[in-house]
């Protein structure tokens, strides 16, 4: 069975409560949007601080676009969250390695995510430091409901090649069809936002996808 991670994008701390609780009991992780404006067109209105409220049992990833992560990276640390994806793009690479660092201490785990047009070439020497690898499926981050774009799919197969033992995380416009032809490319982790949260029927729509 494949690992689907619903993917949220909250305003604030409430909404991001109310889609956890549909999810809860479905799914071992969930994926929380973080964007800070500037990153990306869309801001959310909760702090690391305000996840420690969130009332769950689910593993929480924090998927943080956000231009400079390092500048709250403590927060984050101390936030309660079981893992922290950081934009390949978000700052420069000694930051990144600090990060890295920081993160793999404090016992949480670490992801880069790139963008569509990101070369994985710019963090080859970063992956065997890393948890996961996530690539971006659509040409602009940040909503929810955008098309899934196949141009991951060479990216998958090519980072597999090389790195056979690296997990691989796909992010964005992820439904029941492109899901079964990323799994097959070599994907392990599917976030899925809009194919869930707006579905008429989130259990059986997560479960479908599971058993892909």
């Amino acid at each position: 069975m494949n690992n689907i991670l619903p993917a949220i994008i909250a305003k604030d701390i409430d909404e991001l409560q109310e889609k956890i609780d549909q999810v809860e009991g479905l799914v071992s992780w969930v994926q929380i949007d973080v964007m800070d404006g500037k990153f990306t067109p869309l801001t959310t209105l909760f702090e690391p601080k305000d996840i420690k409220k969130i009332r769950t049992d689910l593993k929480l990833e924090v998927h943080l676009m956000v231009e400079n992560p390092d500048l709250k990276l403590d927060d984050w640390l101390r936030s309660g969250v079981s893992r922290i994806l950081v934009h390949a793009e978000s700052t420069s690479h000694l930051n990144l390695h600090k990060i890295i660092e920081n993160v793999r201490s404090s016992g949480i785990e670490i992801g880069i995510a790139l963008k569509l047009n990101t070369n994985i070439s710019q963090i080859e020497d970063l992956i065997p430091y890393l948890d996961l690898v996530q690539f971006m499926s659509i040409a602009e981050i940040g909503h929810h409901g955008e098309p899934f774009d196949a141009r991951v799919i060479p990216k998958i197969i090519s980072l597999r090649e090389k790195f056979p033992n690296v997990k691989i995380e796909v992010d964005g416009g992820i439904n029941e069809e492109s899901a079964k032809e990323l799994l097959k490319a070599g994907a392990d982790n599917l976030a899925v936002g809009s194919a869930i949260f707006k579905s008429n029927n989130i259990k059986e729509t997560i479960l479908k996808l599971q058993n892909l």
